[in-house]
């Protein structure tokens, strides 16, 4: 088998799907030094997750990063949607082989955190009392999976974040964080964390307003994917920086 020089792993969000990247995969594949490989978390090939731990998550994704190391890729490039990010940074604190990381809303904080952890009961009180307007604008998907989701599955959800942001910390590859300002589903104090948090000596926060949480889909997503593309084939700047467009 034929591999070329480069692979991209993405990595998909709580209760959500590869079809939340919705055409990027296939754009990425139109440049020819990169690999594309995307998969689906376990419990997620149901129209309901349940009956599965936060380990499964992880698991899947360490099965993923080492299937590619083991066919010879040295370099590895992981973008993480929602809880795909949270992953993500796991993956590129332990893997050597991850060499850039992009992290889209990642899901360090996620609605309502009391004590560092998920509010289960703010969350849902969220949920039932959000304005009409607020449902129609961004309760399409990921809100909408989320009311239909089992407390059990929330719960791993929770167990995931808590075990794995201290990894942030080891974190030492370029990365790229993107926050839509008009995300409603991840703050931006989980943003901020990442890019006070991580080590790199290349570390890039991208604000970018009129972006929702369904980042790939709705408006401004030729921007955010753009931004992504440039971002994995340019040579690392050794800058922290905060961008805002």
């Amino acid at each position: 088998m034929f591999f070329r020089r480069k692979a991209i792993l993405l990595i998909h969000g709580f209760v959500g799907g590869i079809y939340d990247y919705d055409s990027f995969p296939n754009e990425l594949e139109l440049y020819n030094d990169f690999d594309v490989y995307t998969f689906t978390l376990p419990g997620h090939e149901k129209h309901i997750v349940k009956d599965v731990k936060f380990e499964d998550w992880i698991k899947s994704a360490e099965n993923q990063i080492e299937f590619l190391i083991k066919n010879k890729y040295k370099t590895i490039y992981v973008i993480g949607h929602s809880m795909g990010g949270v992953i993500a940074a796991h993956l590129a604190s332990k893997y050597k082989a991850v060499k850039k990381l992009v992290l889209v809303a990642p899901a360090f904080r996620y609605f309502y955190f009391k004590d560092g952890k998920v509010n289960i009961k703010g969350m849902n009180d969220t949920l039932k009392n959000m304005p009409e307007l607020l449902k129609k604008e961004s309760k399409e998907k990921i809100i909408e999976r989320i009311q239909k989701t089992p407390i059990t599955t929330m719960i791993e959800f929770t167990k995931l974040v808590s075990k794995y942001q201290n990894d942030l910390e080891t974190i030492t590859c370029p990365t790229l964080t993107i926050h839509g300002l008009d995300d409603k589903v991840v703050p931006s104090d989980g943003t901020d964390l990442v890019y006070n948090t991580i080590n790199s000596k290349t570390n890039i926060l991208m604000n970018i307003k009129s972006v929702t949480h369904d980042c790939f889909t709705k408006e401004r997503k030729e921007e955010v994917k753009n931004n992504i593309i440039s971002f994995l084939r340019r040579t690392p700047h050794n800058k922290k920086e905060i961008i805002n467009i």
